[in-house]
């Protein structure tokens, strides 16, 4: 889905944002950009094509990576024949698949994607929560609003109320509620006049994260045993796909809000500049508010359904692809969506192999690569904090 993109080059007298100097940007939008500028407002057609088409490719090349590596290395011939057969059985009765093609095509392939879809879905809503708060450290892991979705889903379990709703599993609901309710009060304990001051909306992270934590581990510590351990299993972070009704019911569901999303760019373009910049251009800055708010809870709860707590790809993917493309989210939203859904394919496919025959939650892979980032922000980047 590509934005409408710009290819004027004269100057023009018109409030657009491309006129806008960068000295009328205010300090906590300009805090957000690494280059400080608005160079995404020459984005051109042919540089998102040539940017997207070779993430693309990319991205399909790590899929079929991802998918040929295991405990038994497949073999890109041997990969083609099952998915050639696959095919051919759609339209023709076959034999049924053998053990190369069950362990291909309904073990590995959706872990595969669902490890792309929340690692896409993660690195969007970092990116549109870093626009939203104009925070660089904004993040749904940081924030504790992946705890609070967590939160939910744990209640739901104990409950047994989250099982199945139409023969779907309802936890993503419970999740978006518990994401929800975590956004709501922090940013009623951070805002201070008007603005989210970045030691402000930490100390308010670290304080939700820790009383959800307590919380969850408490419900943990009441269930049985078995329920207890496979808890504990999915909150350090787990791609074990769902079954095939409830998968593809979960896959539209989290494409939809990622299209959704997508159609915020601009809005999101404006709000990082500054929500009084935002007003004067004729934004409606609190109902884009609202919803940017609410897509962004329904897609954190449905992830961490589903996934459990993945930390630091809502941080740490934005950050380095606005490094390298800058900071048009035309362009910076759906590149930074794609790196990260590689990123979690590479790094839960190395927590299943690396240690084989046991297995890794991918949730300590993706903390022990972010964390030292964050720590790089907090200490050697702080005039981009102020």
């Amino acid at each position: 889905m590509m934005p409408s993109l710009g290819h004027s080059t004269t100057p023009s007298t018109s409030t657009e944002p491309s006129c806008l100097s960068p000295e009328t940007i205010p300090p906590a939008a300009r805090s957000i950009d690494p280059r400080a500028s608005l160079e995404g407002a020459v984005l051109t057609s042919a540089r998102w094509w040539s940017v997207m088409g070779g993430l693309s490719l990319a991205a399909l090349l790590s899929v079929v990576i991802c998918v040929q590596v295991g405990t038994h290395f497949v073999g890109i011939g041997e990969l083609w024949q099952v998915v050639a057969s696959a095919l051919v059985g759609l339209f023709r009765e076959q034999e049924p698949l053998g053990t190369t093609g069950v362990i291909l095509l309904e073990v590995r392939l959706p872990r595969v994607l669902l490890g792309f879809l929340t690692g896409l879905c993660l690195a969007s809503v970092g990116v549109t929560l870093q626009a939203l708060l104009r925070n660089p450290l904004a993040d749904p892991y940081v924030l504790g609003v992946s705890s609070g979705a967590a939160l939910g889903v744990a209640l739901a379990v104990l409950l047994g109320i989250g099982t199945t709703l139409w023969s779907l599993s309802a936890l993503p609901l419970f999740g978006f509620a518990g994401g929800l309710v975590a956004l709501l009060v922090l940013y009623r304990m951070a805002a201070t006049a008007d603005r989210l001051p970045v030691h402000s909306i930490l100390l308010a992270g670290v304080i939700l994260n820790a009383i959800f934590s307590a919380l969850i581990m408490f419900i943990t510590s009441i269930m049985e045993p078995n329920r207890s351990f496979g808890m504990m299993a999915w909150l350090m972070g787990s791609l074990m796909a769902p079954a095939s009704p409830s998968f593809l019911a979960l896959s539209l569901y989290l494409l939809l809000g990622w299209v959704l999303l997508m159609k915020q760019v601009r809005a999101l373009n404006l709000l990082a500049m500054g929500e009084e910049v935002a007003r004067s251009l004729g934004v409606d800055t609190e109902g884009i508010k609202r919803r940017l708010f609410l897509l962004s809870a329904l897609l954190t709860g449905a992830v961490v359904s589903v996934s459990g707590m993945i930390g630091f790809i809502g941080m740490v993917i934005p950050h380095a692809v606005r490094l390298v493309l800058g900071a048009d989210h035309r362009l910076l939203l759906p590149a930074s969506a794609l790196v990260g859904g590689m990123f979690l394919m590479l790094a839960d496919t190395a927590a299943r192999t690396l240690f084989v025959p046991s297995e890794v939650p991918v949730g300590i892979i993706t903390a022990l690569a972010g964390g030292p980032f964050f720590i790089y922000l907090l200490v050697w980047r702080k005039d981009r904090l102020a």
